[in-house]
């Protein structure tokens, strides 16, 4: 069943409007690029504290995975999901209802299709974060290059802020101003999060996966060639790669692991990116949860070797990371699982309260101002809006 396009946000307003009116949760929406559509919406669902995503989902699951360093310190939630029967897909153009069991689209669910809701205003204060230290983060992890610790991390630091106005319609003008690739919208009683994100981290189809890890930014003003012709960022993007390739390789076939695309240049909102992909075919027994258990959290976000890079970043970083830098995204059946890496990504609290967390990859020829002037270019696209 189709029904006449109208745009994604515009259908998450709607239904927010038309649960609440119900008393029933709210939605979880996927915008851009999401299990083969343009967007996936869950048009009610209970997003509680704990829920993973199951190994052989025979529901939809929507969620997110928090970075498990320093898990418990953050303000939300480490886990958080729900599970649900049925979603709408937007494929050119193009509204249908899947479900699992086969049931009908509920009749409220279609009037939302074609209701006009209006968005309200907002304002968001933020704080920028304390410079001096994520300058000596970058030393410290230089600095553990030069021991042979490890031989690239990821080190981030977090902006701050408070939300005045309503954390859907501040998710919604982002989103319609930056149109990221992977943007996500859950919300609960725990709070809200608001998912911004260019980078896939796991695309899975049955027993096909596929990475797409970024590494290496310029500003969008730069030239894009100077980005795919830089040592540094080659060498951050190829090293992560390689441990991409070795995260995979502990559940894939022997001999499945291919890299098809290597160090291509993408644009995201704000910057330039460095992607490459890598992809590999499962074993029959890989559920979701021998997957996650061989390559979360993400490689691009954590550094090589992962174990030693994460136990550093906890003495490196002043707080902890929370759902910046985990998943969120959707797990369905059919081996159905999509979820992006949690970066340009805001969790937000009951009470308005902002974290957005920012960082980079450092390499043994990275400049510590250099990197803390790329956490204001990763941030800019979003923090402009207060």
């Amino acid at each position: 069943m189709t029904a006449v396009a109208v745009s994604a946000l515009d259908v998450v307003h709607a239904l927010d409007s038309a649960t609440a009116r119900r008393g029933l949760p709210g939605p979880a929406a996927l915008i851009g690029d999401w299990a083969d559509a343009d967007a996936v919406i869950a048009p009610s669902i209970a997003v509680t504290a704990g829920v993973a995503p199951p190994d052989r989902p025979d529901e939809f699951w929507f969620g997110a995975l928090g970075f498990p360093v320093r898990s418990g310190e953050s303000p939300l939630p480490e886990v958080v999901g729900g599970l649900t029967d049925g979603v709408l897909r937007l494929v050119d153009g193009a509204w249908s209802w899947v479900s699992a069991s086969g049931a009908a689209r509920p009749g409220w669910v279609t009037d939302a299709l074609a209701a006009t809701t209006d968005r309200a205003s907002w304002h968001a204060d933020w704080a920028v974060p304390d410079r001096d230290r994520h300058l000596r983060a970058v030393q410290q992890c230089r600095d553990a290059i030069v021991a042979g610790e490890v031989y690239q991390a990821c080190v981030c630091t977090q902006f701050s802020g408070l939300l005045h106005g309503r954390p859907l319609d501040f998710f919604a003008d982002v989103v319609a101003t930056t149109a990221p690739a992977k943007a996500a919208w859950l919300s609960g009683t725990w709070g809200a999060i608001a998912s911004f994100s260019p980078e896939s981290f796991l695309d899975r189809r049955g027993s096909r996966v596929t990475s797409s890890p970024i590494k290496g930014t310029l500003p969008a003003s730069a030239d894009p060639t100077l980005l795919a012709a830089s040592t540094k960022d080659i060498a951050e993007n190829v090293m992560i790669v390689d441990l991409v390739r070795n995260d995979l390789g502990r559940v894939a076939r022997t001999g499945s692991v291919t890299v098809p695309d290597l160090l291509t240049v993408v644009g995201a909102p704000g910057v330039w990116h460095l992607v490459s992909s890598v992809a590999a075919d499962l074993a029959d027994d890989v559920g979701n949860t021998a997957l996650l258990d061989a390559t979360f959290p993400p490689a691009s976000v954590t550094g090589t070797p992962k174990i030693r890079a994460q136990e550093l970043l906890a003495d490196w970083e002043e707080r902890a990371r929370g759902v910046y830098c985990g998943a969120l995204g959707m797990a369905g059946p059919d081996g159905l699982l999509d979820l992006n890496v949690a970066i340009r990504t805001v969790a937000i609290t009951p009470d308005g309260a902002l974290t957005l967390g920012v960082g980079g990859g450092i390499t043994i020829d990275s400049d510590p101002a250099a990197e803390w002037q790329e956490c204001l270019d990763k941030a800019a696209s979003i923090v402009a809006f207060g």
